[in-house]
């Protein structure tokens, strides 16, 4: 699909309507990328991923309070916006979403109306680590996907349980939003792209390359020898612990909604979640195996 030449940026609601209205008045289709800036390689390929499947991609910046628990990094979380803006004109956006808290919580965050995510799917993981995150995050995109009204919307499969809560949003809210989801992209050693890996020091930065190797190898004994997955989450969980790491859990869930898997399972996922020194790390690994 062909970008305009310039990208263009809305700040308030009425900007992001207008020229989102006269796109679709112009047969367009529109696909949105939600991010939080500070943007990476990971983000872009979700860029390049929209430009494939829309006329039209809005990038949306907002670093959202609403996600953030007690004594998380919202304060500290890296903002880049003049390099965020230069890399997505070279990526080929049409349009950047940059609002501010006004925009998104217009009487203030104490006092907007929340939503609540699908327990079943939030409350486990990254919900039980972080209680309160998903509401956060069907909040505000929800918020977002009222404001753009795209006909896609594109998000990483890093943030494997976050993709899985946003499709129950869609489905269950009636959006006509179609959720592409793209593979996670990975530094040289492994580790998977994410704002927070400035957070780390070099040296931690190599060593955190490790977590993905033990999931790939955790996912090597679920797909060819078919073992316990409570075994394979402690021996994967005991080697990260070995490696320096502090675990939060190593999870093996069935894809489809993170229940346990079974013996007629064949799509389930290695999930973690693990610090290395003061910086939290995810990850997961997609595993099509013979049968748990």
């Amino acid at each position: 699909m062909s970008a305009s030449p310039e990208m263009r940026q809305a700040e308030d609601r009425e900007q992001i309507r207008s020229i989102t209205r006269r796109w679709r008045q112009e047969g367009q289709k529109i696909a949105l990328v939600p991010t939080m800036g500070n943007l990476h390689d990971g983000h872009l390929a979700l860029v390049e991923a929209a430009r494939l499947e829309a006329d039209r991609v809005v990038t949306s910046i907002y670093v959202n309070p609403a996600q953030f628990g007690a004594g998380e990094d919202f304060e500290s979380y890296p903002r880049t916006l003049d390099a965020d803006r230069q890399a997505l004109e070279q990526a080929g956006c049409d349009l950047l979403f940059l609002p501010a808290h006004h925009t998104m919580y217009p009487r203030g965050l104490e006092n907007s109306v929340r939503l609540l995510a699908s327990p079943d799917l939030a409350a486990s993981l990254e919900g039980n680590s972080r209680p309160g995150h998903f509401d956060g995050v069907v909040t505000v995109v929800a918020r977002l996907f009222n404001l753009v009204d795209p006909d896609i919307a594109v998000f990483g499969e890093k943030d494997y349980q976050q993709l899985l809560v946003i499709s129950r949003l869609v489905h269950d809210l009636g959006y006509g939003i179609r959720i592409v989801p793209v593979p996670t992209v990975r530094e040289a050693g492994g580790l998977a792209m994410s704002s927070r890996n400035n957070y780390l020091e070099p040296e931690q930065r190599r060593a955190a390359g490790e977590l993905n190797a033990v999931l790939l190898e955790a996912a090597e004994q679920i797909k060819h020898e078919a073992l316990d997955p409570t075994l394979v989450e402690r021996a994967a969980a005991a080697s990260l612990e070995n490696l320096g790491f502090r675990v939060e859990y190593v999870a093996i869930r069935r894809a489809e909604d993170l229940g346990m898997p079974g013996a007629a399972d064949r799509q389930v996922r290695v999930l973690a979640a693990a610090w290395c020194g003061e910086t939290r790390l995810i990850d997961n690994i997609e595993v099509n195996c013979v049968g748990i």
